[in-house]
């Protein structure tokens, strides 16, 4: 007899922690170009290799007090905010969409938000190395699922709106969040408008306070978006459709 979705989620959130383990390992190294796949995980600061019990999911870090064993340097709270995030994106795809191949899409898509989100945070950063195979991946299951020229269209008209964004003012907009738009089409198809104007809005609001507190010298300083597109992205991902209904049913 086949599992119902809740328990399916439940039974995923232990491999969607380990899965967003290997994201926080991304999201530490690609930034500073360091090799991903070919080295053990290792204390960023004394390049102590991480013992299998060091190494578990949220309870290492809780066992260890958020230091390394060796060195006692704190470990950052971004590698347990990835890994519960990694974990809890993967098991709301399972229960969203089931075992399904849109399931596999929004699982890839969502781990790919979780790293740059995570990297535009630290680094200011949105590295072509997720998110450009993360939009072919995408793009590809989607195709798969429901042959459409939606997810093209919608890749290709987010990032082309951004495009424009960035070039009337390019000190608000970097070419990252462009490229990350790609994937937030691909995903979302027409519900990347609602992404987009939730990611605008959630940005509003520390842009203000930013202003309010620093007035004149606020306008050199830049706020990282991709973490608002991701935001948007998800609340799209899980509630778009019933947004944009919600939205186009008002306006009649």
């Amino acid at each position: 007899m086949a599992l119902a979705p809740a328990p399916l989620a439940l039974l995923s959130l232990l491999p969607g922690l380990a899965i967003g383990s290997f994201l926080g390992v991304l999201a530490a190294r690609m930034p500073l170009r360091r090799p991903v796949v070919r080295s053990r995980s290792a204390c960023m600061t004394c390049d102590a290799v991480l013992a299998w019990y060091d190494n578990i999911p949220l309870l290492s870090f809780a066992l260890l007090r958020g230091r390394c064993r060796r060195c006692r340097t704190p470990i950052p709270l971004r590698e347990p905010a990835v890994e519960l995030a990694g974990g809890l994106v993967i098991a709301g795809s399972v229960l969203a969409f089931g075992l399904t191949v849109q399931a596999l899409a929004a699982a890839v898509f969502s781990a790919a938000l979780v790293v740059v989100s995570a990297t535009d945070l630290e680094c200011r950063i949105v590295p072509n190395r997720v998110v450009l195979p993360a939009f072919v991946a995408v793009l590809v299951l989607r195709t798969i699922d429901t042959a459409s020229p939606e997810w093209l269209l919608g890749a290709l008209g987010a990032s082309g709106f951004l495009l424009l964004a960035a070039i009337a003012y390019p000190g608000g907009m970097g070419m990252g969040d462009v490229k990350l738009a790609l994937l937030l089409g691909a995903m979302l198809g027409r519900t990347v408008t609602v992404a987009l104007m939730l990611a605008t809005v959630l940005a509003f609001v520390p842009s203000a306070l930013l202003l309010l507190r620093q007035r004149s010298a606020a306008r050199k300083q830049a706020i990282p978006f991709a973490p608002f597109l991701a935001a948007g992205a998800l609340i799209a991902l899980f509630a778009g459709n019933w947004l944009l209904d919600a939205y186009l049913g008002a306006l009649t």
